[in-house]
């Protein structure tokens, strides 16, 4: 969890003030962690019970500590008529709340004001963040930490896995009435009477002459088209959803602290090869018999025979073969003595680390 601090600012109007406090609710702080206070006592955010048992300008006075200057510096400013805010945010945020109340035209505290009478003038100073502690916090003795030299927090995540119904997508379906032209040929029949009249000169054959009145008619018929619409279901459409159920395997990684203590072992490297030591002369006996015709001087060799006892004696290298860690110490070797062969040396080394390991 990040430190949890007090961002403290100094106005020099209550407009100016109350603008940083709105933009500090605006951007998401709680209000509950806003702190406004005017030498008039008015409190912004905040109501006056939250301090009622020292009183504003003794909260303030409990972040501040033992810092008696830095605290008598804001109630200075407060008392000539400034206004001052706080807030309590965390660490991580801090930068973000500090910008936020830059915005606004905050006094430095530790300005001096202009011979003409201005005010002070801006700077970043105008904030002071102080550490939330639990002396800060109560007004009590903050816990003392003994003879403790330096610690490391050990610091494990958990992990919860949930899940949460999200809209991965669907259908949506409309019905509408379209209306579309229609066109077909029909073949339609009209009838016409017609009275023809032809001259005559014959005479009257039997039956052409009636004894009274005769009528004829003669009826027309026409057709036309006669349209009938039959209303058919040629599909249904239904809509519904099945529902699928999967496993899925989750990945992340989780972290936490991993503390390793190693023995610091006593170096006497430089101790036992020391002149005159059995050592030493451990070391010119090897020397004389391996190098001493080659017209060598064991002053040379002898940082080797010292640089292998020290490899055997690092808990790097403990409970491993000279063989396994000769790549690593070659390198190492090299940096570390420039003007020196290792392949000239490695026997001088080996036969260090030997001594100490028990197989010299």
């Amino acid at each position: 969890m990040a430190d949890q601090m007090t961002l403290v600012a100094i106005f020099g109007t209550e407009a100016d003030a109350r603008s940083a406090v709105e933009d500090a609710e605006k951007s998401g702080i709680a209000k509950s962690d806003i702190h406004m206070h005017s030498e008039a006592g008015r409190l912004g955010t905040t109501t006056e019970e939250e301090h009622r048992d020292q009183g504003f300008m003794g909260w303030l006075k409990s972040l501040f500590g033992n810092n008696d200057q830095e605290y008598e510096r804001y109630q200075t400013a407060v008392t000539g008529g400034r206004t001052i805010v706080a807030i309590d945010t965390t660490e991580d945020r801090m930068e973000r709340a500090a910008d936020l109340l830059d915005r606004h035209n905050p006094l430095s505290v530790n300005a001096e004001p202009a011979s003409s009478g201005a005010a002070v003038s801006r700077a970043a100073s105008a904030q002071a963040s102080v550490p939330r502690t639990a002396s800060a916090q109560t007004g009590g003795p903050a816990s003392s930490p003994g003879n403790q030299t330096g610690s490391i927090p050990v610091v494990e995540e958990d992990i919860n896995v949930g899940k949460r119904t999200f809209i991965r997508g669907g259908v949506r379906v409309y019905s509408r009435v379209v209306e579309e032209p229609f066109s077909e040929d029909v073949h339609l029949r009209d009838e016409e009477a017609y009275v023809q009249r032809e001259p005559a000169d014959r005479p009257v054959k039997a039956g052409e002459v009636r004894a009274g009145n005769e009528v004829i008619e003669v009826k027309e018929y026409a057709e036309e088209p006669v349209v009938e619409k039959r209303a058919r279901v040629v599909e249904d459409v239904y809509v519904g959803k099945n529902v699928n159920e999967r496993t899925e395997t989750v990945q992340d990684k989780v972290r936490h602290t991993e503390v390793d203590v190693q023995p610091l072992q006593q170096e006497r490297a430089s101790r036992s090869s020391s002149p005159g030591s059995i050592e030493d002369l451990d070391y010119r006996r090897h020397f004389q018999e391996n190098y001493g015709n080659a017209g060598g001087n064991y002053d040379t060799y002898a940082p080797a025979y010292q640089y292998g006892e020290s490899l055997a004696r690092d808990p790097r290298f403990q409970g491993r073969k000279f063989s396994d860690v000769e790549p690593d110490v070659r390198s190492e070797y090299q940096t570390k003595y420039p003007g020196g062969s290792w392949e000239k040396m490695k026997d001088s080394v080996r036969y260090g680390w030997d001594r100490v390991t028990g197989k010299a």
